[in-house]
């Protein structure tokens, strides 16, 4: 890979340089806690990325998701929880959190475009009382994410307008790339046949989503 012709940025001066400075909207948007309208939005959302870096400054993104009302649980204006569901036991962000416990959470609301974001400081409880207002479909968490919040704030729309994410005639899940059992047949070698790929992230995967 030739690099010879990259004109690469160094430093904040030249970022600004070249972006120019924030609106002062843009600036001051940020909020310490929690207002009536961010919990609207929490409870609302049934998806979010959550972004870690472990101390050596390897990075993770996470999607969670639940049925809205279910993703997040408000302790306080300050504090919110998420709770771990069976998942593939990489746990890579979990264990960024150990070595680093500064997060990113981005929640979205499907067709919305835009975001509500948090950023703060994450604890892995493995119980705790409000355990049980986190159950879904009968399953109580046996670990959650405590994020102590340090800015919360609203997104544009832009990215989601030009990717247009939400817009149903620009979709072709199936037309660039195969299904996820050829995937892992091609890149996670397991021994299993391509119809029982297809059986595991069928039938077998909906049955576990909770257990």
């Amino acid at each position: 890979m030739d690099e010879t012709n990259w004109t690469e940025i160094g430093d904040p001066e030249a970022l600004v340089a070249l972006l120019g400075e924030p609106q002062p909207r843009a600036r001051d948007k940020v909020r310490r806690a929690l207002t009536d309208l961010d919990r609207d939005w929490l409870a609302a959302s049934p998806f979010c990325v959550l972004a870690t870096a472990a101390a050596d400054g390897s990075c993770d993104a996470s999607p969670k998701g639940d049925p809205a009302g279910d993703l997040v649980h408000v302790i306080d204006e300050r504090t919110i929880a998420l709770a771990e569901r069976p998942g593939n036991r990489r746990a890579d962000g979990y264990r960024n959190i150990l070595d680093n416990p500064q997060v990113g959470l981005l929640f979205l609301i499907p067709g919305r475009g835009d975001t509500l974001r948090v950023n703060g400081r994450a604890r892995l409880v493995s119980d705790a009382p409000f355990f049980d207002a986190m159950v879904v479909k009968g399953h109580r968490p046996v670990l959650a994410v405590v994020v102590d919040i340090d800015e919360v704030f609203h997104h544009c729309q832009k990215a989601f307008l030009r990717s247009r994410l939400w817009e149903p005639e620009s979709w072709d899940p199936d037309g660039r790339v195969p299904r996820r059992a050829v995937i892992a047949r091609e890149l996670e070698p397991s021994g299993k046949t391509l119809e029982e790929l297809d059986e595991y992230y069928g039938p077998q995967y909906l049955e576990g989503l909770y257990r």
